[in-house]
């Protein structure tokens, strides 16, 4: 399916209109950032870049043009600051290989670790690991956990010659350049502000999303969760929370997904196996404090 994707002929102009309406949000709250509260500037701030990033997402998957480097064009600058655009798209769409979701070396996007990696880890490393399989933890830690792993996978790639991530970083300095030019020279806002109140809290609501999206499990349609959010925080994740019924259709605009999910709830459930939660309200009062799984992936033994 993903190999359809951006071959429709027009624009989705909802989807424009979306982009273009966050970008003068963005632009309206950093402008007016210094002379806000806090408790008014970090919740707005943070739903602002995480809804860039799942902007990220649509265009990855071939939105709102079928031109690729239009759509990569019209998400280009970062929001987050740390997650190069070109990456993303490389492995998230390794992640849509259904068959090996969850898998600690196949997956990209998995949480897990081999039983050997974490026998090779540091009790503070394990430590850590431990909270951040706590959605407390993974709030709170998260995007450091993130942030480092990338940047350390990716010296590693970049120095065994793997093609493309060099690339997709140099691409990206200017990206989240073009963000900190606005930001701290055109609105006068201090760095500290922007990673506190925009980025860092922003990752965070990522990861929100993320945190129980996928399990191990043997089956391979019971891997994916649905998350059966309200309407704040499925624009927020573009009904990306609607997650088994995206890898089932990746190529479907977020605005097109709920009509779809509806029309097949039932078989989509049956399918995983009724890994379904009501709301992110649900996920924290269950998993605030408790992991939700083991860091060692259960299944997969090398």
């Amino acid at each position: 399916m993903v190999g359809t994707e951006g071959m429709r002929q027009r624009p989705e102009w909802p989807t424009v209109v979306l982009f273009l309406g966050v970008y003068l949000a963005f632009g309206g709250l950093t402008w007016l950032g210094t002379s806000l509260p806090w408790w008014m500037l970090l919740p707005a701030g943070a739903y602002l870049v995480c809804l860039h990033s799942s902007m990220q997402h649509e265009a990855l998957h071939g939105h709102p043009t079928r031109h690729p480097w239009l759509n990569a064009a019209l998400v280009y600058p970062s929001l987050a600051l740390w997650l190069p655009y070109l990456r993303y798209a490389r492995l998230h769409r390794l992640h849509h290989r259904n068959e090996l979701l969850t898998h600690p070396r196949e997956d990209p996007e998995s949480f897990y670790l081999l039983p050997e990696r974490w026998d090779s880890l540091s009790a503070p490393t394990r430590l850590l690991y431990r909270l951040n399989n706590t959605l407390a933890g993974r709030l709170l830690v998260g995007p450091l956990v993130a942030v480092t792993r990338l940047v350390i996978d990716d010296i590693g790639r970049a120095r065994g010659g793997e093609h493309g991530v060099a690339t997709a970083w140099l691409v990206h300095l200017p990206a989240a350049g073009l963000t900190l030019a606005w930001v701290v020279l055109v609105c006068e806002m201090p760095l500290w502000v922007y990673l506190l109140a925009f980025a860092y809290p922003g990752t965070s609501l990522m990861l929100l999303r993320s945190y129980l999206e996928h399990r191990a499990h043997e089956e391979v349609d019971a891997r994916t969760a649905i998350v059966e959010a309200g309407p704040v925080m499925s624009l927020l994740y573009l009904n990306n929370n609607l997650h088994a019924a995206h890898h089932a259709e990746p190529g479907l605009a977020w605005y097109r997904l709920p009509a779809w999910y509806r029309q097949r709830r039932d078989q989509l459930l049956a399918a995983n196996r009724g890994y379904r939660l009501d709301g992110y309200g649900a996920i924290a009062r269950r998993y605030l404090l408790a992991a939700k799984e083991s860091v060692v992936h259960p299944l997969v033994r090398s």
